[in-house]
């Protein structure tokens, strides 16, 4: 089953689970703060993402600035980067829609992208 994770106070992740529901795709939703993706999991993201670290990332939240990630992400090694992503839910770009026995790995929100995955 597709488990897509999510914040509730995000608009994106609000639209992809009403898409989600619009098309009959059954799913289990996970929220991101309190159960972030594991390591393993971020692993399928980042294959699928070509092994570049930065789209996992939320760049334009508040801990990924705060945290000063755009100076630090150079610098991390795949595995301390994925490490932090799945201890710090609030620095995973979101959402997050996974389904291995499908091949599915997707993050972000981009209509077009999830339904030729999905449909």
């Amino acid at each position: 089953m597709l488990k897509i994770y999510t914040y509730s106070g995000c608009s994106t992740c609000k639209n992809a689970v009403k898409w989600l529901k619009q098309n009959d795709i059954a799913f289990d939703e996970k929220p991101i703060r309190e159960t972030p993706p594991t390591v393993a999991e971020l692993k399928v993201v980042l294959k699928a993402k070509g092994g570049d670290l930065r789209p996992l990332f939320n760049t334009s939240g508040q801990d990924y600035r705060a945290m000063g990630m755009k100076e630090k992400l150079p610098g991390l090694s795949e595995e301390e980067a994925l490490q932090l992503l799945a201890s710090h839910g609030n620095l995973v770009k979101r959402p997050v829609a996974l389904d291995k026995s499908a091949g599915v790995a997707l993050v972000g929100f981009k209509q077009d992208e999830w339904a030729k995955a999905l449909a």
